[in-house]
């Protein structure tokens, strides 16, 4: 009677669920139709969303690897060599939600992995999802936890783990209120693995079982590798005619973040006259206001799209700001730079990866608004390995000091690099959990 009782709740559920989403779906799709005809969105992969797939090998066992975009995927590099290497007698297969998120792992693993964009949570979807993929196990990057999905894992008998877990202050805020329901959900997991004793806290807190949880490290201090050459960028300075000028670099700049960018390079160029700005904006259909923006404020421009097309660099363009708007090159500009600004974080969008850029050696800053990125904003500046400037005219005076005090900037890259090689060993904790669970 229990076990029928149980089962009928899990249906009504199931049907709720459905019934919620397709609500949502129909009021979502003005907005979804609008950003396909203007951003050249949610154009890809609607197969996919709706369950179907076709993998390379469809009667092998599979790894499923959830990372929901660009940093998830980049995070669960080391994790996918680890699996390969250590288990190769399983497919990986990696599913994304982003269009940019999808283009970085095809990339990354065209040839390597079955590469999808994530199904859509209604039940009949991940039920169908689950036949075509096969998983053995299936792995979710940070937090992305949909109820149809894991309640599907569960009766499967389907293991679910939470890897480079993290959970923001405002998702924790956000369960709080609903822990009732979180704590069924989060029972259904296997494991969650979590960055931080913080945010293996917050997990227990909303109800995740204290024996599922553990603090294993932060995948991203093993993803950025600590090198002094990134393949490519000699090749990029060539390409844009960069040779000993000082290159400020803010990289994965968000909206309204690039205008500040551009005054404070306005006021300090005259200091600096060898002194160039790069700006590579975070999301590509921001590439064109950006670029736009630039014209506004003086500047003459140099796209580096274009010059990667073919495109001939014109021949006075040593005053011109460049802008990278290209997907998969940041790391090449970081790797060329004298000072690293790290975007969204001047403005209240939760910062950017900072880790790779203080790995690189550089000389790293970015604003105060970093809630995304605590615990490796809290490692940085506690080992003096980065700065952290509150507004524009700080970020004025910090440049200057830099460009002044090579011995400071220095310290700074130096402190930096040390502070991620400390940290590193995440792979090795979550790959021995995984296999624990396989074997």
């Amino acid at each position: 009677m229990f076990f029928g009782a149980r089962c009928r709740f899990g249906y009504t559920m199931r049907f709720v669920l459905d019934f919620i989403y397709l609500l949502l779906g129909t009021a979502l799709m003005p907005v979804v139709l609008y950003r396909r005809l203007t951003q050249n969105r949610y154009k890809k992969g609607w197969q996919n969303r709706f369950g179907k797939f076709s993998k390379k090998n469809p009667n092998k066992k599979s790894i499923w690897i959830h990372a929901v975009s660009v940093g998830e995927v980049n995070a669960a590099k080391t994790i996918i060599s680890q699996l390969k290497q250590n288990l190769p007698d399983y497919d990986i297969v990696i599913t994304t939600t982003t269009d940019t998120g999808f283009a970085q792992a095809n990339s990354l693993y065209q040839n390597e992995c079955d590469i999808f964009y994530f199904p859509l949570d209604f039940s009949f979807v991940i039920r169908r999802a689950y036949k075509y993929l096969n998983p053995a196990i299936c792995l979710l990057m940070e937090l992305e936890v949909w109820p149809n999905f894991i309640h599907t894992a569960k009766k499967l008998n389907i293991p679910v783990v939470v890897v480079n877990g993290r959970i923001s202050q405002h998702s924790f805020s956000r369960y709080k209120k609903i822990k009732p329901l979180a704590k069924i959900m989060f029972n259904k997991l296997t494991l969650i693995l979590a960055q931080t004793e913080e945010y293996k806290k917050r997990f227990i807190k909303i109800g995740c079982p204290a024996e599922k949880t553990f603090a294993t490290g932060s995948l991203k201090y093993d993803t950025a590798q600590i090198l002094d050459k990134i393949k490519g960028a000699y090749h990029l300075a060539e390409q844009l005619g960069i040779d000993d000028e000082k290159l400020l670099v803010a990289g994965g700049t968000g909206n309204d973040e690039e205008k500040i960018i551009l005054e404070v390079f306005k006021q300090i160029k005259p200091q600096f006259d060898d002194l160039r700005l790069v700006i590579v904006p975070r999301k590509p259909e921001r590439f064109d206001h950006v670029a736009q923006l630039i014209t506004d404020f003086g500047f003459d421009i140099v796209r580096y799209s274009l010059i990667k097309d073919g495109t001939p660099l014109p021949a006075d363009n040593s005053q011109a700001v460049i802008l990278g708007d290209t997907m998969g090159d940041l790391r090449k500009f970081y790797s060329l730079a004298t000072i690293i600004f790290v975007g969204r974080s001047l403005v209240p969008m939760g910062g950017s990866d900072m880790i790779e850029a203080a790995a690189l050696g550089k000389c790293t800053t970015f604003g105060p608004h970093t809630f995304n990125f605590n615990q490796s904003v809290d490692a940085l500046l506690k080992g003096n390995g980065a700065i952290l400037v509150e507004d524009k005219n700080q970020l004025v005076k910090t440049i200057q000091k830099c460009l002044t005090d090579t011995q400071f900037t220095e310290t700074i890259a130096h402190n930096g690099r040390e502070v991620i090689r400390k940290n590193q060993g995440a792979t090795k904790k979550t790959v021995e959990h995984i296999t624990k669970l396989l074997s």
